[in-house]
């Protein structure tokens, strides 16, 4: 199935390798980058401008985790229903989209990216798709994300419930995907390697910026790994829509991650990312591009990814946390055996909040 998608991205490629082939290397005016074309060289200060001033230098924390986390929440506003894709109608139209229930709290990453958007001549549909992807290359392990420019901006917002909520069934979940951009499900699985560096603040709003995986500084496998630990506990109060047991102390465990780490349709592809830190890499880039494609054409875009830095290099294998084993995954693969690993030395874990930026 994985050749299907890569496939259909072949004309994306030839595309940007003809772009690359007939555009000679130019000059910016900045005096200091170059680009295959033009068209990209005003991203090189924007870039630095969001680096210093919105990712706090560089950083792999709660700035990058939400612009990433925008990225799917304004993308995925398109399909049957409605909805321009990743035009942006997210900032545009946030009066009315910040206001829908599965958007609670993105108002927040939402003001803090307006003023980058004013400042630069540039549209809120790009801008968002660039600083998501600018961000995610602070991330230990993660791959060089792509970006494609011209977005025109959104001329009305996208419709309620087209985003997924963590309490929704799986069904429903894979639905909305195929709906929105003919996401097979294993590429619903792809999306949610994004999750390795999430953090949830309103899940339990008593214990904001509790990770998803013991690791949310850096773009690994743990999260596909302790999302198939048994859940003993809830970090917080317990109780709340969406939320189920999680296996670690100070760790969040949506609904719908723990679903589809146990249904039968996307429980192996779940569990082939566990200490794959190669397929991890290999795949994401290629989803996140079909997801920022939503509602454009290609056509009528530039390819600037080599705007986007490339991020630091990580190659730690996945291990259960301290106190955790084999004993303690509850495997849903009924194919393939669960990877050997290691247990991390020492007393049980106990995952730290991510700090507010």
């Amino acid at each position: 199935m994985a050749f299907k998608t890569l496939a259909a991205f072949i004309a994306v490629a030839a595309i940007s390798t003809a772009n690359a082939a007939i555009t000679r290397r130019v000059a910016c005016p900045d005096g200091k980058n170059t680009a295959t074309n033009a068209a990209c060289c005003p991203l090189f200060a924007i870039r630095d401008d969001i680096q210093q001033n919105l990712f706090d230098g560089g950083e792999c924390g709660e700035e990058v985790h939400e612009s990433l986390r925008l990225t799917f929440h304004d993308a995925i506003g398109t399909g049957s229903f409605g909805g321009g894709g990743a035009d942006g109608s997210i900032v545009i139209f946030s009066d009315i989209e910040t206001a829908f229930h599965a958007n609670n709290g993105i108002d927040e990453i939402v003001e803090a990216q307006k003023p980058f958007i004013a400042k630069h001549n540039i549209t809120a549909g790009d801008f968002i798709q660039f600083a998501g992807a600018v961000g995610v290359s602070n991330c230990p392990g993660a791959p060089q994300l792509p970006f494609f420019l011209g977005r025109p901006a959104a001329t009305a917002p996208a419709p309620d419930k087209t985003v997924p909520e963590p309490f929704d069934s799986v069904d429903s979940i894979l639905e909305r995907f195929a709906d929105a951009g003919g996401f097979q499900d294993f590429e619903v699985v792809w999306l949610l390697s994004s999750h390795t560096i999430a953090a949830a603040d309103h899940v339990d709003p008593t214990i904001p910026g509790t990770p998803f995986d013991s690791t949310p500084g850096i773009f690994d496998t743990q999260f596909f790994l302790e999302t198939q630990l048994r859940g003993t506990l809830f970090p917080g109060t317990g109780g709340n829509q969406g939320e189920v047991e999680s296996p670690l102390k100070g760790e969040i465990r949506l609904q719908s991650d723990s679903e589809l780490a146990r249904d039968s349709r996307t429980s192996c592809e779940w569990q082939s990312f566990v200490n794959n830190q190669e397929k991890l890499v290999e795949t994401f880039p290629t989803v996140m591009l079909k997801l920022q494609l939503l509602g454009q054409d290609v056509n009528n875009m530039v390819d600037c990814s080599e705007v986007i830095p490339v991020p630091p290099p990580f190659n730690k294998p996945a291990t259960f946390p301290a106190g955790l084993s084999n004993k303690d995954v509850e495997q849903a693969c009924a194919e393939t055996p669960f990877p050997t690993l290691q247990t991390d030395p020492g007393p049980a874990t106990s995952v730290s909040p991510v700090p507010p930026s």
